[in-house]
């Protein structure tokens, strides 16, 4: 490869500028060298970073190899399982401290297609976060068992009634978040696991102003490795977005009233 298209992919994607796709691991050795390679056919001007929380199948000694090989291919090793939610905050930390422009978040198990990678960064040119739907006109669930559909569907409506946000994927993974909005919501403070850190961001990002973006994806069951939703992390889910509501509207409330010089309350 000639030095000037090296300067080329380093440049960043082209109106986005610097762009690292974070993939969260754990026991993914079956998935991990092929979606490394979607990814860097599909958008070879981004970079990988693969978050492995010490699989014992050997997931983290692939992601060096394949780092060694590929100086657009990282690997971040941390010391234990400890959640999705906690790896996408260890990936935008990583991020925030060399300089990139946007973070992605991409499941290593194929169900985000990296080949629609480029849509969803040629939508971050105007927007602040961009979330692949699957829920939108156009979106689309493959091989999913009714079950899974009637939770996705069903927790999304839910988040969406309780927070009042306008997004239709609230819940989504596959997502493009701008650097200044992680930093403008504190992304450090993010302690939320599974489907609800979507959904805390989302909220974080909606509250904050920011401009969300949905465009549709088509999202695919994993064929390789098991999925790692459980009981617990949809527990958390429901609690989590409850409370949320909850003070979302107690502070809706407080906005709302104020009180005369003489001390009674009313609506303005």
């Amino acid at each position: 490869m000639s030095e000037a298209l090296k300067r080329d992919r380093r440049a960043g994607y082209p109106g986005v500028g610097r762009v690292l796709v974070v993939i969260p691991t754990y026991n993914e050795a079956d998935n991990v060298t092929v979606i490394t390679d979607r990814v860097r056919r599909s958008a070879p001007e981004v970079e990988i970073l693969i978050a492995d929380d010490n699989s014992p199948d050997g997931t983290g000694a692939l992601a060096d190899r394949l780092a060694a090989d590929d100086d657009h291919v990282h690997v971040l090793h941390r010391s234990g399982k400890q959640g999705l939610g906690a790896a996408y905050v260890a990936g935008f930390g990583w991020a925030r401290d060399r300089g990139y422009d946007a973070v992605v978040e991409m499941d290593a198990d194929g169900s985000h297609a990296p080949e629609e990678l480029p849509k969803l960064l040629d939508a971050a040119r105007e927007a602040d976060v961009v979330i692949g739907s699957r829920w939108m006109p156009g979106g689309e669930v493959v091989n999913w068992p009714w079950h899974r559909l009637v939770l996705s569907r069903g927790a999304n409506l839910y988040a969406r009634l309780a927070l009042g946000m306008p997004v239709s994927d609230v819940t989504g993974g596959y997502r493009v978040y701008r650097l200044p909005v992680l930093e403008k919501i504190d992304f450090g403070s993010v302690s939320s696991q599974g489907f609800s850190f979507q959904v805390e961001l989302s909220r974080r990002a909606h509250q904050a102003g920011f401009r969300i973006v949905e465009v549709p994806i088509t999202f695919s069951e994993r064929e390789h490795g098991a999925s790692k939703m459980s009981p617990t992390i949809i527990g958390e889910g429901l609690w989590r977005v409850a409370l949320w509501g909850v003070r979302d509207r107690r502070a809706t409330l407080r906005r709302g009233l104020r009180r005369t010089p003489t001390g009674q309350v009313r609506w303005p």
